[in-house]
């Protein structure tokens, strides 16, 4: 799942004057990194040479007519500590023209074209939202919404098993169930609550800091023209989902929602075998209370009879939780007494610290009961966000709401102010010595799994650093990891498929996969780089 950054516009720079360059070769080289979507008029502009050239000299081009729009210096090479490769920057950011352009380096030709404009990044927007709408389980894809990428319903999911890990004296083994709705998770068809929490975190997140953008923002999803903005129908889909995996007898939350083995790779409809709720975990149950309390801010003023029953929902699993505060999902130990043995993804977490300083954040600022206060210890580092480290979404949303909250204590809000401020300040004056000139890859341990979640939530970090001291150079550097995902950085490829000169073409993506014959969904954010290669 992916992470979308909404920006602001920075301050204005000086436009350059257009002149004739005589003979060019206009041949686009990889070598000059680019953000292959474009630029703001008024924003930062950095392209990286990453090939030797005898010239210290670049321009900027009119692609329509090959003109010299701009010249500037190339800086001094920096060296990688990682490759030993150098690279050298082009900044070409006083140059604020609207049009379609590319930077030309003598001997080494054109960049890949970018467009310079405002909101050059609507339409990305939009398809990386929409990427959740192709991600729906239960529900068939028309043309009229999915063009060529329509299909067939898959997963009804009105005849899940209850798994034995599972089980329990209201729910025997065996028992059906009905859990349809929620999204596909990237590499498969289960539905996992883990994966679901930080992506609904993020999700809801974004609309609480930019609810007044997206009031109008169209998915063009089969609920747009409703009363309710469709981000906040496309979060439904996968909360109602979400809703079913709480056992309403004693408030805990199964772990997921699975077949016993990954399916092929094959559409949606053809992946037909039996499918299971499994074990609850405390995991789970806290992500789940985290999320639903937040779907109760946002949904008040749309859904008050949900918003209400979302809040109880939530209230109910911490009470699961705090009766049950270390029920791991081991899936090897649980598959050594239990049948069908389950080989999926196991998102396992031997520490729900985190997990309950986010449930307890979300359910305070919710409810305002203090109680939840004792259990928001003050941070003693920046984590960024992760799947299996939210303490800091929790953190981010007191932030958020702190002038509502006149019970909260001043200094737990100082330091969490101090140390993302702090990182924020680590992440400009690392970027500003680096080879790519970006946050991103600062250090090894960036590139994990899905390395490009790590970019991204880098960037939600530096913004929201930007809210609290309106600064913009926080904002630029955030910028700088959304032209890292989209083509400055070391592959050259922009990350999104659909988007950009060089993009993604086979991502490990079921429903890409199942029809190699077809282009791959647009708007979505494939994993990045990642020494490991768990997916070949």
């Amino acid at each position: 799942m992916k992470t979308l950054l909404i920006f602001l516009i920075l301050p204005l720079f000086i436009v350059g004057c257009n002149q004739s360059l005589g003979t060019i070769d206009p041949k686009i080289n990889e070598a000059i990194r680019v953000n292959q979507i474009g630029y703001y008029p008024n924003g930062s502009k950095v392209a990286i040479v990453a090939d030797q050239t005898e010239s210290d000299v670049f321009f900027v081009l009119d692609t329509k007519n090959q003109q010299k729009v701009f010249e500037g210096i190339l800086q001094e090479s920096i060296t990688s500590p990682v490759s030993q490769k150098s690279t050298r920057r082009a900044d070409f950011s006083t140059f604020s023209t609207s049009g379609n352009f590319c930077v030309y380096v003598s001997g080494l030709g054109c960049s890949p074209p970018f467009e310079i404009k405002e909101k050059v990044f609507g339409e990305l927007a939009v398809a990386a939202l929409k990427s959740f709408f192709f991600q729906r389980a239960s529900m068939e894809i028309t043309e009229e919404f999915g063009g060529i990428w329509s299909r067939p319903a898959g997963h009804p999911d009105d005849r899940v098993k209850i798994h034995p890990s599972a089980a329990s004296k209201e729910r025997p083994e065996g028992t059906v169930l009905s859990s349809p709705m929620g999204w596909y998770d990237a590499g498969d068809y289960n539905k996992y609550i883990v994966n679901s929490g930080i992506t609904m975190g993020t999700l809801m997140s974004l609309y609480e800091d930019f609810s007044s953008y997206f009031s109008e923002f169209t998915l063009e999803i089969p609920e747009s023209g409703n009363a309710m903005p469709d981000l906040l129908d496309e979060i439904l889909w996968n909360l109602k989902w979400m809703a079913t995996m709480q056992d309403p007898h004693d408030g805990g939350v199964y772990h997921k929602l699975t077949t016993a083995k990954f399916e092929g790779m094959v559409l949606p409809h053809q992946a037909t075998n039996q499918r299971y709720v499994v074990a609850k975990s405390t995991a789970a149950t806290l992500d789940f209370a985290a999320v639903m309390a937040q779907a109760s801010r946002i949904l008040k003023n749309h859904h008050p009879d949900l918003s209400i029953e979302y809040l109880k929902s939530a209230e109910l699993a911490w009470n699961w939780a705090q009766a049950n505060p270390e029920v791991y999902y081991r899936q090897n130990d649980m598959n050594k007494s239990f049948q069908p043995e389950i080989h999926t993804g196991a998102y396992g977490d031997n520490s729900v610290t985190d997990e309950k300083i986010w449930a307890a954040s979300e359910l305070y600022i919710s409810t305002h009961n203090l109680d939840y206060l004792q259990y928001i210890s003050n941070p003693e580092s920046f984590n960024l966000p992760s799947w299996n480290r939210v303490d800091w979404l929790g953190y981010y949303s007191l932030l958020r709401f702190r002038n509502d909250l006149p019970n909260l204590p001043e200094n737990l809000i100082s330091t969490i102010k101090s140390i993302l401020t702090e990182s924020a300040n680590n992440y400009v004056t690392s970027a500003n010595a680096s080879y790519y000139y970006s946050v991103m890859g600062q250090s090894v341990k960036d590139f994990v799994w899905g390395s490009n979640a790590v970019a991204s939530n880098q960037g939600i970090a530096l913004i929201q650093v930007y809210f609290l001291t309106k600064e913009s150079k926080y904002l630029q550097y955030a910028l700088g990891n959304l032209d890292y995902i989209l083509g400055k950085n070391a592959t050259g490829y922009s990350f999104v498929t659909g988007f950009g000169y060089k993009t993604p073409k086979i991502p490990h993506h079921r429903l890409a996969e199942a029809e190699r014959d077809k282009e791959p969904l647009p708007g979505f954010m494939v994993g990045g780089p990642n020494p490991g290669q768990q997916d070949g």
